[in-house]
């Protein structure tokens, strides 16, 4: 382990322990090399590292402070990872694999979790992706808005943060296009009203299989794009977020 590694351990083993809680305010840089017998550009780089990770946020003019520590927060980079990964088909395909592990499950808790308003608002973006099924953009909007709000109704915000970034919305818009390019936008459709008719049954199992279907026709659809010499690349998207949604999943 390097020395700047060390003095990142030191910092988060105090959060760890509570000497430093969230929203507490970090020593001044000084006080803080001395309190962990490090050099000051040591407890530096170390703030430095912390902040790019979303750990400690610092305030020009006012100091450091460790931020809230909630999931979202602390896993937000992933998701511009997941961006970053998009022309890499090995690691598009490993990323579905990922999906299909969490997100049927995620599905079935929702359905034991789910409140009547929560409900009302995952009928909302259905409704909303019906009515939208020829224009990609408002379909992926919808979509992603969707999913978020199954996954919001499990109570997880871990869950939800993970789910969310390994979900692309760059990658989500590219596949609607080319369900929508090869008419299979209705099947999606249908998947997804699926997942909705049992999570209005508060059916566990049900939902769980119904999600399965869904990401794992999705998968399936991805591999077989992607490894067919005949097949064109993914469309490109233009998509942008809308009604503030998130990033999700097909």
């Amino acid at each position: 382990m390097s020395l700047t590694d060390r003095a990142i351990e030191q910092i988060r083993e105090l959060i760890r322990t509570g000497a430093l809680p969230p929203g507490s305010k970090l020593p001044p840089e000084p006080d803080l090399a001395a309190q962990l017998g490090l050099s000051r550009n040591l407890a530096r780089e170390a703030v430095k590292a912390l902040a790019v990770a979303r750990v400690l946020e610092v305030r020009r003019g006012d100091g450091t402070y460790v931020t809230s520590l909630q999931p979202s927060l602390l896993l937000e980079g992933l998701g511009g990872a997941v961006e970053l990964m998009q022309q890499d088909a090995g690691a598009l395909q490993d990323l579905m694999e990922v999906r299909r592990l969490l997100e049927p499950v995620a599905t079935a808790l929702a359905a034991t979790r789910i409140s009547d308003d929560q409900l009302a608002e995952v009928e909302r973006h259905l409704d909303a992706m019906r009515e939208a099924r020829d224009d990609v953009e408002r379909l992926n909007a919808h979509d992603a808005a969707f999913h978020r709000a199954v996954v919001s109704a499990t109570g997880n915000e871990s869950l939800l943060a993970i789910l969310e970034g390994i979900s692309g919305r760059t990658l989500r818009a590219r596949i609607w296009r080319g369900l929508v390019d090869s008419r299979a936008a209705a099947r999606t459709l249908a998947e997804h009203e699926a997942i909705f008719a049992a999570l209005s049954a508060r059916d566990a199992a049900l939902g769980q299989a119904a999600a399965l279907l869904h990401v794992s026709n999705t998968e399936q659809w991805l591999r077989a794009h992607l490894s067919s010499p005949e097949a064109p690349p993914l469309p490109a998207s233009t998509d942008r977020p809308a009604d503030g949604a998130h990033p999700a999943s097909l």
